[in-house]
Formats: C-alpha cells, structure tokens, sequence
C-alpha cells in the first residue's frame, strides 16, 4: 500500500468514511472555498478574472456567439448566464494551478472531464428553457446557473 506524505500545514484530512484520505484547505487564500462569499466577495473575484480571460480570449480566438465562463479563485465568473438554446458555453480555466469540471448534475448530465490552467470544457446549449444549476464536481461549493432561453420546454 503506497504511503501518502503528510498533509501540508494549514490542511485538514478527513480520516474515515467515504471521504478518507480528501485534503480541504483550512484557512488562508483558499478563501473562496467558502460557499458564504458575499455578492461583493464574488463581484472583486470575478473583476480580478477579467484581465486573465481577456489575455487568454487574445491567444484563443472563439466562434461568434459562444458565451464564456471563467473560472478564477473557485468561482465561476460569471455566475449566472443567459444563453440561446443552440449557442455554446465555454468553460475557461483561468487559475494558475487548479482543475475544474463541469456537472450539470441536476440535469442528470454527465460531469465533464477536468480541465486544467489555461484549457476549456465547451457545454452546448441542449438543455430545455429555464434555468440550469452547475457545480464544479471537485469543488461542489463553485455554483453557476444557466437560463436558457429559446428552446422547447
């Protein structure tokens, strides 16, 4: 059985159960773990994402009409989006060292594989009108929703 090196200072590890062996930041800049962000926590977080996306948007040239999330400091920026149905979400991951998935879990869809700095996961929009909640399957505390709007009911 492979030995696991310690966890680093400031982490917890959960012991037993079905989350044996998981390592959750304590405290420090993983502070938007925390599902209480307040509005205005989540608004400064998705401001500092701007100049990163709109770097990477630079290099990657997308179709027109594609809607892009990004993801910076474990929140989906922006949270809510109102798409078309027939158009694409682009999941961007701006972070320096994080992956991310994408689960419309709900939907009862699929999560999609994680993706790392500076790669994308494309949704498109093949969901019914309304509204569609989404997680980050590693990091469930990262909330987004999707308003879809023009497609059947």
């Amino acid at each position: 059985m492979p030995r696991r090196a310690p966890p680093p200072q400031g982490r917890t590890v959960w012991a037993g159960g079905p989350r044996a062996g998981l390592v959750l930041p304590a405290c420090g800049p993983a502070a938007a773990q925390s599902p209480k962000l307040s509005p205005e926590e989540r608004a400064a977080i998705c401001a500092e994402a701007e100049p990163r996306l709109k770097d990477w948007l630079a290099e990657h040239p997308i179709a027109e009409g594609t809607v892009v999330v990004a993801t910076w400091k474990e929140v989906f920026c922006p949270e809510t989006v109102t798409v078309k149905a027939g158009q694409k979400l682009l999941f961007v991951n701006v972070e320096k060292r994080t992956s991310h998935s994408v689960w419309f879990k709900a939907d009862g869809r699929a999560e999609s594989q994680r993706f790392f700095p500076d790669e994308t996961v494309e949704q498109p929009v093949d969901l019914d009108e309304g509204e569609h909640d989404f997680i980050c399957g590693p990091h469930p505390w990262m909330r987004g929703k999707v308003i879809v709007e023009g497609a059947k009911k």
